[in-house]
């Protein structure tokens, strides 16, 4: 054996980029379908790999199933979650606000509708949408409970109805374009504003 493999100068494995490579393929592949037409039902292990131009097997190596593909593909389209500064709890909930239904790859606006019917059919494909909401969601949660210790926030408000008042605007404005006469760069605030009015501690 040669004893580069051991050293901190060896070269990678000259593998190693291209399962990199393939990583990229089918997660950009999986995500193309979707923003394409097909239904999480629909897509297959085979469609994805005849679009990544890899085999199946190359698929089942990196994932155990179809469902495991597409958590990773579609928290890749969510992107990573904000994270609130921890300074104010006013700016920490507009910036999470002001996160939701927002997306800077364009597929995303094709995509996030079309997984409300799935979502709604099928156990499993509400398990995966859970997956990926609830970390952002428990970021919210963390922030409302923050301004509640700190007495900025009455220590009476439901923290899970709350959250479904700041983040149903939002979510219903950017997917399905509720009203078109709203200014999305100001609605965060907005909706923020109008949530802590009824919440603040007078």
């Amino acid at each position: 054996m040669s004893d580069m493999t051991s050293t901190p100068d060896a070269p990678r494995s000259p593998g190693r980029p291209r399962s990199i490579r393939a990583d990229e393929a089918i997660i950009e592949a999986t995500l193309d379908l979707l923003a394409e037409g097909s239904t999480i039902e629909a897509l297959s292990i085979e469609a994805i790999a005849a679009r990544a131009g890899v085999g199946k097997a190359t698929i089942y190596r990196r994932w155990a199933g179809k469902d495991a593909l597409l958590l990773d593909a579609l928290r890749r389209l969510k992107g990573v979650p904000a994270q609130p500064a921890g300074h104010s709890v006013r700016d920490d909930l507009v910036l999470l606000v002001g996160a939701i239904g927002k997306n800077v790859d364009p597929r995303a606006a094709k995509i996030m509708p079309c997984l409300a019917p799935a979502v709604n059919r099928s156990s499993d494909q509400f398990q995966l949408y859970q997956s990926i909401i609830s970390p952002r969601r428990q970021l919210m949660r963390e922030v409302l409970r923050r301004g509640i210790d700190e007495g900025v926030l009455r220590a009476d408000i439901d923290v899970e109805v709350t959250m479904a008042l700041l983040t149903g605007p939002m979510l219903i404005q950017r997917v399905l374009q509720w009203n078109p006469d709203l200014d999305e760069q100001t609605l965060p605030v907005q909706v923020v504003d109008a949530v802590l009015e009824g919440i603040r501690v007078r």
